[in-house]
């Protein structure tokens, strides 16, 4: 089965009401039972302590609320695009991992797709779906039958790519899709939001690693210049060489050189 592009469906949002509104018959209990999935799935989502967590964490998390979310769904992965590259891959269930290891590594899939294209791609029976010839009957053989791929799209660009999968056939309707898509907008929200976090807590980690280097390497140049008489320009030169020769880095030699001036002290107070 082909995938479906539902940009130009004319019942993508309006002819699935996905308000449970009551009419002549009533309300279909399924349906209901659908958005308490989805509203317990945003509530969760809206509070996730993004201080506490990883990103993987953050973003498995995100995954488990999609399978909840999402009727007919047996698992989830997602994945964060950086121009070319893809990473930070998580997933709920093992065997989402198999499907999108397949997936990444034969460069073709619905997730490729959908985060190249920036939109919901939808296939109900993959070992027989042409848009992947090389992708959908391995993964059919799986037993993997149905996807649903949802962009993460934020203001900047598409962030990424949500991966729902199910092993029964025809398993995402269009009722499906509509809750999907409602999902995963917050979603790619707290997904750039948890993206910036831990950007903003590397840079910080290494800009504290920099600085404990600088004054490693501050404390050595004064140590050479203890030791030989020579001006802070020549001991900062004479590192470098060292550093060239061994093969070590500028903050390794410093540190050697740090803490052999320190076990020499305390051999001296011993003394």
């Amino acid at each position: 089965m082909a995938r479906d592009d539902f940009a130009d469906s004319p019942n993508h949002y309006g002819a699935q009401n996905i308000d449970p509104s009551t009419n002549g018959n009533g309300v279909r209990s399924a349906e209901v039972n659908e958005i308490d999935d989805l509203r317990d799935s945003l509530t969760a989502l809206s509070g996730l302590a993004m201080n506490s967590l990883t990103l993987p964490q953050m973003l498995t998390h995100i995954a488990e609320f999609a399978v909840n979310a999402i009727p007919g769904a047996d698992g989830a992965g997602l994945t964060l695009q950086h121009g070319d590259r893809r990473d930070t891959i998580v997933a709920t269930s093992e065997f989402v991992v198999e499907v999108d290891t397949i997936q990444y590594t034969l460069g073709e899939g619905p997730c490729i797709t959908a985060a190249a294209e920036g939109r919901t791609v939808r296939s109900n029976s993959l070992g027989g779906d042409g848009n992947w010839p090389r992708f959908g009957p391995r993964v059919g053989r799986l037993g993997v039958h149905s996807v649903l791929s949802l962009p993460l799209i934020a203001a900047d660009g598409v962030l990424g790519a949500m991966n729902v999968y199910a092993h029964e056939k025809n398993a995402f309707d269009e009722r499906a899709v509509a809750l999907g898509e409602l999902f995963a907008v917050p979603a790619a929200v707290s997904v750039q939001n948890a993206r910036t976090l831990s950007n903003a807590l590397l840079l910080t980690h290494q800009l504290e690693k920099a600085l404990t280097n600088r004054k490693v390497i501050d404390h050595a140049i004064g140590i050479i210049v203890s030791r030989s008489g020579c001006s802070s320009t020549e001991a900062f030169a004479k590192l470098r060489v060292m550093s060239q020769k061994d093969n070590m880095k500028l903050s390794e030699v410093a540190q050697a050189i740090f803490d052999d001036a320190q076990r020499r002290a305390q051999a001296r107070r011993k003394a």
